[in-house]
C-alpha cells in the first residue's frame, strides 16, 4: 500500500474516494486489528497514511511529531521520509474549517464534547485554542457522564466525538437534545451518514448545525498535500476544499422520491439513477424480492400495519446507504421512522401529479385517491427539499430533478 488509510473498522468510511477526487487513484483502504498495528508500522511499507479509530493515539510511540500533533496527543496522518516516520494532525485544522464553514464560534462559549478518544482530544485543543470560556468532556465513565449531563444543560455548543450514531448503526444519539435550552450549535463529526439524528435533532429546534463530511473533505486535503509535498496555501486550499465538499456531498447524497401511489416514481427514479451513476432502490420491489410476494397480495392478505413494518426496516436498510435514487413507496411517509431514515442521506423531492394521471392497478390502497391525497398532501410538502410537477417526458422530468439539485 503506497497511501490509504487504517483503522479497525472501515465500512463507513469516505476516505478512498475524497482521496480519488483530489487525483490519488492508489488510496486504499486497510482494516488492521490491535495486534498488527506495531508490525504494520515498523514494517513501514507506504509513503503516506491516515489514521482513525481506535488507533490516533496508538500511532504516537512510532513517530517524529509536528508541533500540533505533540500538542494534542494524537495522529491522524503519517509521512514516510526515508523510512522515518513523520505524524501530523490535519483533524485540528479540518475541524476548524468545518466550525467557520458553519458560522460557528467559540468565542466565550461553554462547549461540551461527546465522548473521551484521539478526536475530543482535537477538538478539546481547537476549542481551547478559540477562546471557549468553558469546556466540559462527557464520557460514559468520567466526573461528567450521561447520568448527570443535566447539570450542564446551560451549555451552548455540543460536539459530539463519539460512533454513536454512525453507519451501520445509524438512528441512535448519544442523547437528546431536548433540555438544553442555551444551544447555539450541534456538531457532529461523524460524516456517514451525512445527518445523524443527534443533527436531525438539532435541526427541528432550530439549531445551528455542521456535520463530519466538511472536516473530513478539509482534512483530506491538508493530508494530501504532506503525502505529496504540497506547499499550503490557505486561500487556493480553502477553494479546493469547498470543490472536494460539493463533489463529494453530489456523490454520497442519495436522492429520495416521495408522492402518490402511481405517480411516476420507480420509472423516474431508474432513468435518474442511469443519468446520475447511482444505483436504483425501489423499495416496494425490495420488499416483493425479500418476501417473494407481491406487496398487493401482502396488503390485502395481512393487512396494511404489517406490510408498513415491512417498509418500515427496508427503508431504514436502504436509506443509510449511500449514492442511490430511492423509489418509495406512497404511503411511507405516514411513519415518522421513515423520513427520518430517509433525512439521513437523502434530498428528498416530491413528484406531484394530478390524480386523474396516477395508476391505481393493483394497487388496494388507491380505492379512495382522493382522501388519500388530502391526508399526504401536507405531509409530502413538509418533508421535501424541492417539489417538480410531473408532466412531459420522462427525459425532461429527469431534468426538472436535476435542475433542483443543482449546487448553488
Amino acid at each position: 500500500m503506497k497511501y490509504g488509510l487504517i483503522g479497525k473498522t472501515l465500512s463507513h468510511s469516505h476516505s478512498k474516494k475524497l482521496h480519488e477526487f483530489l487525483g490519488n487513484n492508489e488510496y486504499e483502504l486497510k482494516e488492521i486489528p490491535p495486534d498488527g498495528i506495531e508490525s504494520f508500522l515498523r514494517n513501514a511499507a507506504f509513503k503516506g497514511i491516515n489514521v482513525t479509530i481506535p488507533y490516533k493515539e496508538t500511532v504516537m510511540p512510532y513517530c517524529i511529531h509536528d508541533d500540533t500533533a505533540k500538542k494534542i496527543g494524537s495522529v491522524n496522518t503519517i509521512v514516510n521520509k526515508n523510512g522515518k516516520l513523520y505524524g501530523f494532525n490535519t483533524d485540528y485544522a479540518g475541524f476548524l474549517f468545518m466550525a467557520n464553514n458553519a458560522n460557528i464560534s467559540f468565542n466565550n462559549k461553554k462547549v461540551l464534547i461527546l465522548g473521551n478518544g484521539g478526536t475530543c482530544k482535537t477538538v478539546f485543543c481547537a476549542a481551547k485554542d478559540n477562546n471557549a470560556e468553558k469546556i466540559v468532556i462527557v464520557s460514559r465513565n468520567g466526573e461528567n457522564n450521561y447520568e448527570n449531563i443535566s447539570r450542564h444543560a446551560d451549555s451552548d455548543i455540543i460536539i459530539n466525538t463519539t460512533p454513536v450514531g454512525m453507519f451501520p448503526n445509524n438512528g441512535m444519539s448519544p442523547l437528546s437534545l431536548r433540555s438544553f435550552k442555551k444551544l447555539s450549535a450541534v456538531i457532529d463529526v461523524i460524516y456517514n451518514p451525512l445527518r445523524t439524528n443527534l443533527l436531525l435533532e438539532a435541526k427541528e429546534l432550530d439549531i445551528n448545525t455542521a456535520n463530519g463530511l466538511s472536516m473530513l473533505a478539509a482534512q483530506a486535503l491538508y493530508a494530501h498535500n504532506l503525502f505529496f509535498n504540497i506547499k499550503p496555501d490557505e486561500s487556493g486550499d480553502n477553494k479546493k476544499i469547498a470543490e472536494l465538499l460539493s463533489k463529494a456531498e453530489k456523490h454520497f447524497s442519495n436522492i429520495a422520491l416521495v408522492g402518490m401511489p402511481g405517480c411516476g416514481k420507480t420509472t423516474i427514479g431508474k432513468e435518474l439513477a442511469a443519468v446520475l451513476a447511482k444505483d436504483f432502490i425501489d423499495t416496494d420491489l425490495a420488499i416483493e424480492e425479500s418476501t417473494g410476494r407481491k406487496v398487493s397480495d401482502i396488503i390485502t392478505e395481512d393487512g396494511e400495519p404489517f406490510f408498513r413494518d415491512l417498509e418500515k426496516k427496508t427503508l431504514a436498510e436502504e436509506a443509510a446507504k449511500t449514492n442511490r435514487v430511492i423509489a418509495t413507496g406512497g404511503g411511507s411517509v405516514l411513519v415518522k421512522e421513515n423520513i427520518t431514515a430517509l433525512l439521513q442521506n437523502s434530498v428528498i423531492i416530491f413528484l406531484e401529479r394530478e390524480l386523474a394521471s396516477l395508476a391505481v392497478k393493483d394497487r388496494p390502497l388507491s380505492a379512495d385517491l382522493q382522501t388519500m391525497y388530502r391526508q399526504r398532501l401536507p405531509i409530502y410538502k413538509n418533508i421535501c427539499h424541492h417539489k417538480i410537477e410531473v408532466c412531459g417526458s420522462l427525459q425532461e422530468n429527469v431534468q426538472k430533478i436535476i435542475e433542483k439539485i443543482k449546487p448553488n
